[in-house]
């Protein structure tokens, strides 16, 4: 390892110089907030500590508890500036428009009660179930083994979208309707195609997967998809004949919708087919390698018709990938008749590295561990850990030549102890102390005064 002792001393100084290039999208017509900015991200740079603001003013030095929160809650600074730089960077870094990825993805956060803004009791993918959250929707870069996330949506339920009183307490702005989550990835992919983000392909989990009218429009737009499927979805392997069956006597109206003719084979689940597929045409590929080890699959592209509307698809790829440990997975791509094997693999593997990412973002910058409620509040936290994603990502790149097994969890460590610490006197702990018990007060009087009312 050529890593050296100035290399990472050098790091606090690079973090500072990071952040003055940015120093323009934290002007507002009342403050300018770069200091905060500065703050807030070396605070989601510390430890493994919860990354919210009472922690930041712990350990970050010259934060005060009350700037941060009108930093994250409050300020009108340049979010959408800050997002557009970031995937200009990230293109800058490791765009690359015959490797490089795009894929949408979410994340559910656990709230208690029901006042932070888009929490309702509904699916968290996080934790597999049903529970009060909120839903964020995010889009995701990935080449190789290189990854970070570019942009964020929070998903508004149409029972927040339509009530006014939520609204305005959180601060929902006057323009924002209601847009389901695959409405939300395709306007984060609209902006990243206008802003020039190279990628081959988009991917996406089993929830977009199963939605036809996005594969139709990114089908329209000639954006080549890879979208995991479940096992029960059903494709024909020959395209059946379709047909305007003929009126069955004098009344009733005239049929106008095509059928598949009578006859005509079924439809299967693709867990069905799989059960079919000799081992002798089952390819060895080589997946990633590990700390461990190499990690390989067998891999199967068969050209399938999937069913639409009762009806069969385009032509595409079913893509079915037995891991070594034993999971059995199943993907549609509109790629190319004459696609490789090996670039089909390449693509069905992607998706790893954007859950790599969410890693990366909820392990090491904190981004579950947010104390806010507002519409703006949320999505100011969520910049700034891309943004903190993205210094990680330039220090990775920057370093790993010297250190060829370096990982982003190791980046994130090394900031830990370089980066200067605040001292706290026993004077501003007490003062820390007596806030939060203020805060919990004023939160049981609150939750008392709330239950307290007649139904």
């Amino acid at each position: 390892m050529e890593l050296r002792v100035l290399d990472i001393e050098n790091a606090v100084s690079e973090l500072k110089e990071f952040h003055a290039g940015l120093h323009r999208f934290f002007m507002t017509k009342t403050r300018y907030v770069a200091g905060q900015a500065l703050q807030y991200s070396q605070g989601l740079l510390f430890g493994s500590e919860r990354k919210n603001m009472t922690n930041m003013e712990l350990t970050v030095p010259d934060s005060d508890h009350q700037a941060l929160q009108h930093f994250l809650s409050n300020s009108q600074w340049d979010e959408e500036g800050v997002i557009t730089e970031i995937q200009e960077r990230i293109s800058e870094l490791i765009g690359n428009p015959a490797h490089g990825s795009l894929h949408f993805d979410e994340s559910g956060f656990l709230k208690d009660g029901a006042h932070s803004v888009g929490t309702k009791r509904q699916y968290c993918g996080r934790f597999g179930k049903v529970d009060n959250c909120q839903v964020g929707v995010f889009l995701g870069y990935a080449v190789h083994s290189y990854r970070a996330l570019m942009d964020k949506r929070i998903y508004l339920p149409r029972s927040w979208a339509e009530d006014p009183v939520r609204r305005e307490h959180c601060g929902v702005p006057a323009e924002v309707t209601f847009k389901t989550k695959a409405e939300l990835a395709l306007d984060m992919l609209s902006k990243v195609e206008e802003r020039g983000v190279p990628f081959a392909w988009v991917g996406m989990d089993c929830f977009y997967g199963q939605q036809p009218w996005l594969l139709e429009q990114l089908e329209s737009e000639e954006i080549i998809y890879i979208a995991d499927i479940p096992n029960d979805t059903r494709v024909w392997r020959n395209s059946p004949k379709v047909e305007v069956p003929e009126r069955k006597g004098k009344r009733g109206p005239q049929p106008w919708r095509e059928r598949v003719v009578e006859g005509e084979s079924e439809p299967i689940k693709v867990r069905e087919l799989a059960k079919e597929i000799p081992e002798v045409e089952k390819e060895r590929i080589f997946l990633r390698d590990t700390e461990r080890k190499e990690l390989w699959c067998n891999l199967v592209c068969l050209r399938v018709y999937p069913v639409r509307d009762e009806l069969p698809g385009p032509e595409s790829w079913l893509i079915i990938r037995w891991d070594d440990n034993g999971e059995v997975k199943y993907q549609l791509s509109n790629s190319p008749a004459n696609t490789k094997i090996k670039r089909l693999a390449e693509m069905s593997c992607s998706r790893y590295w954007i859950e790599r990412a969410f890693e990366d973002a909820k392990g090491e910058l904190g981004m579950a561990d947010y104390e806010v409620r507002g519409w703006l509040g949320w999505h100011h936290h969520m910049t700034m850990v891309l943004l903190a994603m993205l210094f990680l990502l330039i220090l990775h790149l920057k370093w790993k030549g010297k250190a060829p097994l370096l990982t982003i969890q190791d980046v994130r460590e090394i900031l830990e102890v370089v980066l200067p610490r605040k001292v706290v006197t026993n004077e501003e702990l007490l003062k820390m102390i007596e806030r939060k018990h203020k805060a919990r007060e004023s939160a049981r009087k609150s939750h008392h005064k709330r239950n307290s009312k007649p139904g």
